[in-house]
């Protein structure tokens, strides 16, 4: 009874509000010793191909600036976390596993640019052979090992839908499961890529969305709460709430130096490292259709860039190249720099975006009490 103030540690809506503050704060102490060492051994960003005109001059910005998000949200989750928790430990894997797929890519760009050669970075079927092998590992283990006693690990939620559906207990209908987390957390992953192409945008589109799946998670992992809301019940899942709040104070604090004009951008260390994280945690949660809403703007800048390659080798294919060059869907793929221009400001771009990513964020958390 002498330490009854100590219970405030069991709540995990004290212990998630501590991960993002001491994220946040942790984020404007490493933030400005990481700034400049990037800034010292001239980490550059090396500025994609087909970008427009006006983004040139930041060539000169510094880049794998994912690492201050990483060594802020990292430490503040396993301070505020408890430490038995599959759930935490599977997200961290995988946030961690990607970050050092894109920080391996970031570093060859580098080489790479210094050396006057083509700013390919790590090639593509690596890249891909990498996050297939963590997508693949995570569906397994998931089948193998469910982390809830209530729900079987190959299964999945849809959103407005109150039931859980569960893969027949069938070998090659579970691989499919194993198949199909693969997916999501590769096309996640690379979908956040495709959308950190101007300052603040992915950050804060990945903040909405963590923040997001906080809230899924607390009320997912709560028996009272899933039942007053009639939504499936996963015991343990509470405590992705932690890792998704630190997220978002790491997010935030990296804004402080990420907002227009950037100080330094994430690189593929600190864009896949996000969506590997996003992807995770709606894996864990069994909401992996539930991305729909709360990664809409990743999944209309992933789709932009399809829809233009194919349109385009069509039409080359069928009336040549000239012809395929003047009449394409969108000026510019990604979707953001189609807006650009257009003659759209950089800053309107990213917070129309951040709007439009704000209300599917409203859109998905409706999903929780309309089943």
């Amino acid at each position: 009874r002498e330490f009854t103030v100590l219970n405030v540690f069991n709540y995990i809506t004290f212990r998630a509000a501590g991960a993002a503050v001491t994220a946040l704060l942790l984020s404007f102490l490493i933030g400005p010793l990481v700034l400049h060492q990037l800034r010292t051994r001239a980490f550059h960003q090396v500025v994609r191909a087909g970008t427009p005109d006006t983004h040139q001059a930041k060539g000169t910005t510094p880049t794998m600036g994912g690492l201050i998000i990483l060594a802020c949200a990292v430490p503040s989750v396993l301070l505020w976390t408890r430490l038995n928790s599959r759930y935490t430990w599977l997200a961290l894997a995988v946030t961690m596993w990607m970050g050092a797929i894109g920080f391996l890519d970031d570093v060859l760009k580098l080489r790479q640019k210094r050396a006057g050669q083509k700013n390919e970075g790590l090639v593509e079927r690596y890249k891909l052979a990498g996050q297939i092998t963590i997508g693949v590992v995570l569906g397994w283990f998931l089948w193998q090992h469910p982390l809830s006693a209530n729900l079987p690990g190959a299964s999945t939620t849809l959103p407005f839908y109150k039931y859980v559906l569960v893969i027949p207990a069938a070998v090659w209908l579970e691989w499919l499961y194993v198949v199909f987390t693969t997916f999501i957390l590769v096309g996640v992953s690379n979908a956040v890529n495709l959308t950190d192409g101007l300052d603040g945008l992915a950050a804060g589109l990945s903040a909405i969305a963590f923040a997001t799946l906080a809230v899924f998670a607390y009320v997912i992992g709560r028996v009272d709460t899933s039942r007053y809301l009639g939504i499936f019940y996963l015991s343990g899942a509470g405590e992705l709430t932690i890792f998704c709040a630190a997220m978002v104070g790491a997010l935030i604090g990296f804004l402080w130096f990420n907002t227009h004009p950037a100080q330094v951008f994430m690189g593929d260390t600190g864009s896949l490292a996000l969506g590997g994280g996003l992807g995770a945690v709606a894996i864990l949660l069994k909401s992996e259709f539930l991305l729909v809403f709360v990664g809409f703007v990743f999944m209309a800048e992933t789709f932009s860039v399809m829809i233009q390659r194919t349109v385009f080798k069509y039409r080359r294919r069928r009336y040549g190249l000239e012809y395929a060059q003047q009449h394409r869907v969108f000026l510019r793929a990604p979707l953001h720099h189609h807006f650009e221009l257009k003659g759209w400001d950089e800053a309107q771009v990213v917070v129309r975006f951040w709007i439009i990513g704000f209300l599917s964020a409203v859109l998905a958390l409706s999903t929780l009490k309309l089943r």
